[in-house]
């Protein structure tokens, strides 16, 4: 078994308001949760309208699955360029 957490660090520079910033965020959160079981939610600066942290944790069977996981998060951040700057991305994968 491995265990998968970490967090992302986001900079959304064309958000003038939390409603869009929580547009954006629960996008994101969406489109994760959909593709893979993943726990994922935004954990800090919930109320700054241009910064926000999300914190995601997933079990996997194996370490290939983990890295599944983990670049599917990645690729889903990516989707999102035109919105967001990542700002800092960092995970850790225990077994």
């Amino acid at each position: 078994m491995y265990i998968l957490y970490g967090s992302a660090n986001i900079y959304l520079p064309y958000s003038s308001s939390l409603k869009d910033k929580r547009k954006i965020i629960q996008s994101i959160i969406a489109r994760i949760r959909k593709r893979f079981n993943i726990s994922i939610a935004e954990v800090e600066f919930n109320d700054l309208r241009q910064r926000g942290k999300l914190g995601f944790a997933a079990v996997a069977a194996s370490y290939g699955e983990a890295e599944l996981f983990l670049t599917s998060i990645k690729e889903v951040l990516d989707l999102h360029l035109d919105d967001i700057e990542i700002t800092d991305f960092d995970y850790k994968i225990l077994s």
